[in-house]
């Protein structure tokens, strides 16, 4: 295949992972507004501990919020996403930002009450961040379209659309 060709399969996997990736998961959509946020001056000690644990550049970090409903696991995760966002990966890097990616889920929303579009959304949110990684993201879609399935074992979702991609990081 050329070089030519290559570049337009690609552009043809990257248009359908941006049409399944569900933009109002994302931390700033306008389908969450108003956007919780963590008052100032409130939640200290938990906030520096999560910034504490995703500065430490030796190893990478995934953060997972969990608790009952009302107990502010959005408004923490919108403050912190804000911050990651403004956060380049080095001081030289202009566009690589150190937020790989979030996924808000939501009862209220069908595509957002399950997990079938997850991976498909922070693989999206990851090659937008990351340009250095798109080719790997478009190229396992490529080479198996099914991850798009929202229906696909979330396994090979995770290996193909996000962990295999973040290893190239």
């Amino acid at each position: 295949m050329s070089q030519y060709q290559s570049q337009r399969s690609f552009e043809g996997t990257w248009e359908k992972l941006s049409q399944v990736a569900v933009k109002g998961a994302e931390y700033d959509s306008r389908e969450r507004q108003p956007h919780p946020k963590c008052l100032e001056g409130t939640r200290i000690d938990l906030l520096s501990h999560i910034h504490t644990l995703l500065d430490n550049r030796e190893k990478s970090r995934l953060i997972w919020l969990h608790g009952t409903a009302g107990v502010g696991k959005s408004a923490v995760a919108f403050t912190v996403a804000e911050r990651m966002r403004s956060l380049r990966v080095t001081e030289e890097t202009h566009v690589e930002k150190r937020l790989a990616g979030t996924f808000f889920f939501s009862c209220k929303h069908t595509e957002r009450c399950t997990t079938g579009f997850f991976f498909m959304t922070l693989a999206y949110q990851l090659a937008c961040n990351f340009p250095s990684v798109r080719e790997d993201v478009n190229k396992a879609i490529w080479e198996n379209p099914a991850l798009l399935d929202p229906n696909k074992s979330l396994c090979d979702q995770m290996e193909g659309l996000f962990l295999r991609p973040l290893r190239r990081l």
